[in-house]
C-alpha cells in the first residue's frame, strides 16, 4: 500500500529567486562566482572613518562630537567623544536601497550637549552621484571633507568619508549598522550580526588506572575497599571497588572523558575507601595537567606511569598542611586523537573526521548554501501591542557554524547571505535552523530570556546531484505539546561541487568513523554519555562567543534530548520497520499466489524458469545481479528529483496523540502527577507486555532448533537423527539438481494436491520441548 501524499501545506516547494547561478542547472564555472546563490541586494554605505579641527560653539571651543547619518526617515548614530576635537570613529552604515525614499544623503557632526545638542557641520551627497562598487573591487579609499553649517557657509574642521553603493557582498556588510535594525539600542546592535563561529577542537581523554600502592586507611583492622574517582571539569567517573581488598588495589579500568582546547581544567583522580553505607573516606589525590599527558594517533599502547598521591587532613573545617607520604597509584593516560568525538547522532552528523589534524583526508568537494529568506512565519513575541518576529538562521556543518544577521520586526525577512564549507565525506549532513531573537532590548543582560526555536531542516549531501542548483522552500515545522505546526518556510539554495569524482566514489569503500572506532570500540552507554559531554562543552563555550550562540539554540542544532524514549517516535520507527519488512511480506504472498496456482500462467513460467536454474546453476547468481540492474534502471526514471526535508507522517506527528505529546515534552525525573505516570506506566507495561511475547516467542523456536540434536525429547531426537542418515545415505546416490527439482516440485505443487493440515516437518518442530515451561 502505497502512502498518502502529504499535505501540500507541509510539503517542499520549488522556487525560482533572481539568482546569479541560475536555477536547476549545471554550473561549468565552479567557483568563479563567490556570491551567486542569493539575489542581489543594494546598500547604500557610509563609513565615517574620523573628523580633524573640529570645535564647538561655547566659549572655550570644547566639543563632545558624533555623527549623525541621515537619509530621509532613517538616521545612524555613532558613539560620541568628550572633549576631542580629532576623534576617531570607524563605523561603517548600510541603508537598504529599496527602503531609500530621499534624495540627499545627509552626514551631520554634532556637539553633545545635555539640553540642545548644537551643529558642528555637515556634509551633503546627492544620491545620484554616489559611486558604485562590485566586488572584488578594493575598498573604496575615505577622503577629507570640508564641512558646511545650515546656510550652506563653510565651517572650521573637516570630515573623512567612504560613501558607495553596493551589494551584501561587501566586506563591510557584517559588522556595519543597517538601517532594517534602526530600532535596536546600541547596546544590543551586537546580537543581530551574522558571524561565523567554530566549534572547539575536542578530545577523548582515556585515564586507565592500574593500580595503587602503599595506602594508609585510617582503620588498620580492617580490609579496605577502595576505588578511583576521576574528576574532569563537570564530569566524574569512579571506578570499581578493586576486588584484591588490600593495601595495594588492582582495577585496571578504563575511564573516558571529553576535553575541549585550549585545556582549562586538571584531571583530578582520588583514590577513596568505602567505609560504610554512603561514608567515603579520601585516602589520597593526585593532580594532573592535561599539558602533560601523552597524545597518540592509532591504537598503540602509551606509557605507563606512577603518580605520587597527597592527603588532605582536615580537622575542624581548617585544612593542614599537605602531607606528601609514600603512597602512589599507577596509570596510563592518554589524548586518544584517532577518534572522532561525537558531538550529533551519527545518523545525521555533519563530521566524521578524527580528532588529528595530520589523519584528514583531502577534502573532496565543496558545499555553498544561499539563505535567501523566509515567508509566513508565525509572530514568536509581541511589541507594542502587535504580534512580531525578530528572526535569524543557524547553519551547522563540520566545525563551522555561521548566524546570518537578525532582521528585527520582519514576518518575511531576507537574508540573502551565502556560505560555503569544504566536504570530506558526502554521506554528512547540514543543518538549518531558524530563531526568533529574544535579546534585543536589552542586550546580554537579559538572562532570562531565550532564542525560541522556529524549526530547522537536514539536508543530506549525498542525495543531492554534483554541480546542481537546488532551490526550494523548506516548510519549518516544530512539535508542540498541543501537535505539529507550520511555522512558517524558509528559502534556500543549495549547491555541492565535487573536486575528484574518483576520489568522492572511493570515499563510499571506507569506513564511515574512524579506525580506532572500530579497534577499540566505544560501547553504546559510553557513546551517550561522552556525546552529552561534548554537546555541553560545544553549548558553553559557543555561548562565550561573542555575539554568542546561545545554549538552546546549540542544543536544538545537535539534537540534545535525541535519546529520550517516547512513545511517538517509537510508532514512527516501528512502521519504518513495518514499511521495509512489506517487501518482504509482499513476496511472500507472490509466491504464495504462484504456490496456489492463482494464475497458471505465471506459474507454470515460474516452473520452467526454476528447471532451467536447477539445470543450469551457475545462471543462478548472474541471473538474480541482472534482475537488480534492470530495476535500478526501471527505477531511475522516478529517481528523487528534491532533497529530503522532515516528513510530518514519517515522524508520525500527525497523528500523535495529545497525552503522546505531553509525555514527549515531559521533564526528566517527571514533573506530572501521580495519577498521569500511574497511567502511562500502565501503558507501557502493556507494550512492554506483546514485546515480551514477541521475545519468548523468537526464544522458543530458537531453543527449538537447539532440542533437535541436544536429547531433551529423546524420541523427538532419535526420529531427527534417524532422519538425518537415511538423507545423507540418499543425497549419497543422488545427484543434488535431482533432490533439488523433486523439493521444488513438491513446493509448488497444484491445490488439488495440497490439504489444509499443517504439514509434517511443521508438526514435528512444534512438538520440540523449549525452555518456556522451566520459567516462573
Amino acid at each position: 500500500m502505497q502512502k498518502p501524499p502529504e499535505p501540500l501545506d507541509f510539503a517542499l516547494k520549488e522556487t525560482w529567486p533572481n539568482i546569479g547561478a541560475g536555477v536547476g542547472v549545471v554550473t561549468r564555472d565552479k567557483l568563479s562566482c563567490t556570491y551567486d546563490l542569493v539575489e542581489q541586494m543594494q546598500y547604500l554605505y557610509v563609513h565615517v572613518v574620523k573628523a580633524k579641527d573640529v570645535h564647538g560653539k561655547d566659549v572655550i571651543g570644547s566639543v563632545d562630537p558624533y555623527v549623525e547619518v541621515k537619509l530621509g526617515n532613517y538616521k545612524g548614530l555613532t558613539k560620541h567623544f568628550e572633549k576631542k576635537s580629532n576623534p576617531h570613529w570607524n563605523q561603517v552604515f548600510a541603508f537598504s536601497k529599496d527602503r531609500i525614499q530621499a534624495s540627499v544623503l545627509e552626514v551631520v557632526v554634532k556637539d553633545k550637549n545635555v539640553v540642545v545638542h548644537d551643529l558642528v557641520g555637515r556634509v551633503l551627497f546627492d544620491m545620484n552621484d554616489i559611486p558604485k562598487r562590485v566586488p572584488p573591487d578594493s575598498p573604496l579609499a575615505p577622503q577629507w571633507y570640508r564641512m558646511e553649517d545650515w546656510r550652506g557657509e563653510r565651517v572650521k574642521g573637516e570630515l573623512m568619508l567612504a560613501v558607495w553603493m553596493g551589494t551584501q557582498a561587501d566586506e563591510a556588510f557584517p559588522d556595519s549598522w543597517h538601517s532594517d535594525a534602526a530600532m535596536v539600542g546600541p547596546e544590543a546592535v551586537a546580537n543581530i550580526r551574522s558571524k561565523v563561529y567554530l566549534s572547539p577542537k575536542l578530545w577523548y581523554v582515556r585515564v586507565n588506572v592500574i593500580e595503587a600502592q602503599d595506602l594508609i586507611p585510617s582503620d588498620k583492622n580492617r580490609y579496605p575497599e577502595v576505588f578511583v574517582k576521576v574528576v574532569l571539569g563537570n564530569q566524574s567517573l569512579r571506578t570499581r571497588i578493586s576486588q584484591s581488598k588490600t593495601i595495594n588495589p588492582l582495577w585496571n579500568e578504563d575511564l573516558m572523558f571529553v576535553v575541549a582546547e585550549p585545556f582549562e581544567e586538571h584531571l583530578l583522580l582520588t583514590a577513596e575507601d568505602r567505609v560504610g553505607p554512603n561514608k567515603d573516606e579520601i585516602l589520597g589525590r593526585c593532580l594532573i595537567p592535561l599539558q602533560n599527558v601523552q597524545r597518540r594517533l592509532d591504537h598503540k599502547l602509551v606509557n605507563t606511569r606512577w603518580f605520587n598521591l597527597e592527603k588532605h587532613v582536615v580537622v575542624e573545617g581548617e585544612k593542614k598542611k599537605e602531607i606528601k607520604f609514600s603512597s602512589r597509584i599507577h596509570l596510563r593516560i592518554c589524548l586518544d586523537s584517532g577518534y572522532h568525538v561525537l558531538d550529533e547522532s551519527t545518523h545525521y552528523s555533519s563530521d566524521l573526521r578524527p580528532t588529528a589534524k595530520q589523519l584528514w583526508k583531502p577534502s573532496i568537494g565543496v558545499l555553498e548554501v544561499g539563505i535567501i529568506s523566509s515567508q509566513g512565519l508565525m509572530p514568536m513575541k509581541t511589541r507594542d501591542d502587535r504580534g512580531t518576529t525578530d528572526a535569524y538562521c543557524v547553519a551547522k556543518y563540520g566545525q563551522k557554524w555561521i548566524r546570518t544577521r537578525t532582521i528585527v520586526d520582519s514576518l518575511a525577512p531576507r537574508w540573502n547571505e551565502q556560505y560555503t564549507w569544504e566536504v570530506f565525506d558526502p554521506c554528512t549532513v547540514i543543518t538549518i535552523g531558524v530563531f526568533d531573537n529574544g535579546h534585543l532590548q536589552k542586550g546580554d543582560k537579559s538572562g532570562g530570556s531565550k532564542d525560541s526555536r522556529i524549526g530547522k531542516v537536514r539536508i543530506r549531501l549525498s542525495t543531492l546531484e554534483t554541480d546542481r542548483v537546488y532551490t526550494h522552500s523548506y516548510p519549518l515545522l516544530v512539535l508542540h505539546n498541543s501537535g505539529v505546526k507550520k511555522m512558517g518556510e524558509v528559502q534556500l539554495a543549495v549547491r555541492f561541487t565535487s573536486l575528484s569524482l574518483i576520489n568522492m566514489l572511493c570515499i563510499y569503500s571506507q569506513p564511515l568513523l574512524p579506525k580506532m572506532h572500530y579497534i577499540h570500540p566505544l560501547s553504546a552507554i559510553q557513546q551517550d554519555s561522552l556525546r552529552h559531554q561534548a554537546m555541553q562543552i560545544v553549548s558553553m563555550r559557543l555561548s562565550r562567543a561573542e555575539p554568542p550562540l546561545r545554549k538552546e539554540v546549540v542544543e536544538y542544532m545537535l539534537d540534545v534530548d535525541s535519546h529520550m524514549w517516547n512513545m511517538r517516535r517509537s510508532k514512527a520507527n516501528f512502521f519504518r520497520i513495518m514499511k521495509i519488512l512489506s517487501g518482504l511480506i509482499a513476496i511472500g504472498r507472490w509466491f504464495d499466489q504462484i504456490c496456489n496456482w492463482k494464475n497458471p500462467l505465471t506459474s507454470i513460467l515460474i516452473h520452467i524458469l526454476f528447471i532451467i536454474l536447477v539445470l543450469y546453476p551457475e545462471l543462478i547468481l548472474p541471473t538474480i545481479f541482472l534482475y537488480l540492474f534492470f530495476i535500478g534502471i526501471w527505477n531511475y526514471r522516478w529517481r528523487p528529483r528534491h532533497p529530503p526535508h522532515m516528513d510530518t507522517r514519517l515522524s508520525h506527528a500527525d497523528a500523535a496523540h495529545l497525552d503522546e505529546l505531553d509525555e514527549e515534552f515531559d521533564t526528566f525525573p517527571t514533573s506530572r502527577s501521580s495519577n498521569t505516570v500511574k497511567m502511562r506506566y500502565d501503558r507501557l507495561r502493556s507494550i512492554g507486555g506483546r514485546i515480551q511475547s514477541v521475545v519468548s516467542d523468537l526464544a522458543t523456536q530458537g531453543e527449538r532448533i537447539h532440542n533437535l540434536l541436544s536429547w531433551r525429547d529423546p524420541r523427538a531426537t532419535t526420529l531427527f537423527v534417524t532422519f538425518c542418515f537415511i538423507a545423507a545415505l540418499v543425497l549419497y546416490v543422488t545427484p543434488f539438481q535431482v533432490v533439488f527439482l523433486l523439493i521444488g516440485f513438491y513446493v509448488l505443487r497444484h491445490p488439488r494436491f495440497r490439504q489444509k493440515l499443517p504439514s509434517v516437518p511443521y508438526n514435528f518442530f512444534r512438538r520440540l520441548p523449549a525452555r518456556v515451561d522451566s520459567m516462573l
